[in-house]
């Protein structure tokens, strides 16, 4: 893979992957997520990532927003169990400004009180918009089940109630032990020379002070867990999972193989096959699969009527069984294989995605795999590999199930 990474003295680090288009993407990936919030602080870190577009030392909330907007660009940002990540896309001669922008935002922003009233409404109406979507709710409400206890069980979104109690100290504070300049990558795709990167990169970069991060994260414990729920909704809504492989577990390959092959993207996995195109009793049902740095998330979801569920629920398990009882023939692994380094393939034609991965990349594991690495390795994925970890994930001991049923007396 064609690319160069830059490290300052204070730790900050940067990637970038030459591209002839006209266009560039940039971002800065912060190893600071929701797990790194303080008990009863839920929420904080998807919070800050609002707050940081509110004013910093310089610019205004308009100057902001309209530093790139004004010469065409494109400006956002999210917040993950472990990471928050600001983005831009923009036209090759602003990296200038979008480096600038990245660099005001993350270490001047001052948070004033006004802002910070202002965008809880913001965030009570985002958490009342997830609420009211059970396909969404579920997912937040089985990672809550499934580490129980833990941070990462935790809403990034956060609950009315944390929300509300949010004060500025409590940002300064997280900001302070976790945006830590040894855990901070920028990525950056597009058509410089090197010497214009490096120069760019410590012209706004090298007089960071140094932070190291406050690392409080814990391993979550495993206790599987069966739960029902009435909900005014009119289908009956399911989740079966467990916890899975972290990012460097040895398996976690070969499970993102066998996720996609299961219930990931497109239309011809098993679960879709089996149960929505042969049987047409549910509209959406899909299986995924995230890893994270101590541990990951398996899970399978799916939609149906409630006279349907118990039929569709056995089907499922049916082809767990399957998969754990028999495994994959030969000439279904390689196609499987040729289907899945396609799909990484495409996703490497989206140029903000792939920087996004090689920023990652290189906080998870100090390293970025070329195309080809990642090939061999999906490609070493054996028939007793993929019948193995069947067998850890799939089996119905380890799997926990949420279920979200409709409280026929209270439908309006």
């Amino acid at each position: 893979m064609d690319y160069q990474v830059f490290t300052l003295p204070n730790g900050i680090r940067l990637v970038h992957k030459p591209s002839d288009s006209p266009v560039s993407h940039a971002c800065i990936v912060i190893d600071a997520g929701s797990r790194d919030e303080a008990e009863g602080k839920d929420g904080l870190a998807h919070f800050i990532e609002h707050l940081l577009f509110k004013r910093t030392e310089r610019r205004s909330t308009n100057q902001i927003l309209n530093f790139l907007e004004s010469v065409g660009g494109d400006l956002n940002a999210y917040t993950t169990k472990e990471y928050t990540c600001l983005h831009a896309s923009f036209l090759n001669p602003y990296l200038d400004r979008a480096l600038d922008l990245f660099e005001d935002l993350i270490f001047h922003s001052v948070f004033p009180e006004k802002e910070i009233d202002k965008e809880k409404g913001v965030i009570l109406d985002e958490i009342a918009s997830y609420q009211d979507q059970p396909e969404e709710a579920i997912q937040d409400d089985f990672e809550d089940m499934l580490f129980a206890g833990n941070a990462l069980g935790r809403n990034i979104l956060g609950t009315q109630n944390s929300v509300q109690a949010l004060q500025r100290p409590d940002i300064i504070s997280f900001i302070e032990s976790q945006y830590s300049t040894e855990k901070m990558v920028i990525g950056v795709s597009g058509n410089y020379t090197s010497r214009k990167i490096e120069s760019l990169f410590n012209k706004y970069f090298s007089s960071i002070p140094h932070s190291k991060k406050d690392v409080h994260r814990h391993e979550p414990q495993m206790q599987v867990q069966h739960l029902q729920v009435l909900k005014p909704i009119t289908q009956t809504h399911c989740i079966l999972g467990t916890q899975a492989y972290s990012i460097h577990h040895d398996k976690k390959i070969g499970l993102m193989l066998l996720n996609n092959i299961l219930g990931g993207s497109g239309m011809a996995s098993m679960l879709n096959l089996s149960i929505r195109e042969k049987y047409g009793i549910a509209y959406t049902i899909e299986s995924n699969y995230s890893p994270m740095c101590d541990t990951g998330i398996f899970s399978i979801y799916f939609g149906t009527d409630e006279e349907k569920y118990a039929r569709a629920q056995k089907l499922v398990f049916k082809q767990l069984k399957k998969l754990s009882d028999e495994g994959l023939p030969a000439n279904a692994l390689e196609k499987a294989k040729k289907k899945f380094n396609g799909l990484i393939a495409l996703g490497e034609d989206s140029r903000m995605s792939l920087i996004i991965s090689m920023a990652r990349s290189l906080l998870d594991y100090d390293r970025i795999d070329s195309l080809e690495e990642v090939f061999a390795k999906v490609n070493s994925v054996s028939q007793e590999m993929i019948k193995d970890i069947a067998n850890e994930i799939l089996s119905p001991d380890v799997l926990s199930s949420l279920l979200f049923k409709p409280d026929n007396e209270n439908i309006d």
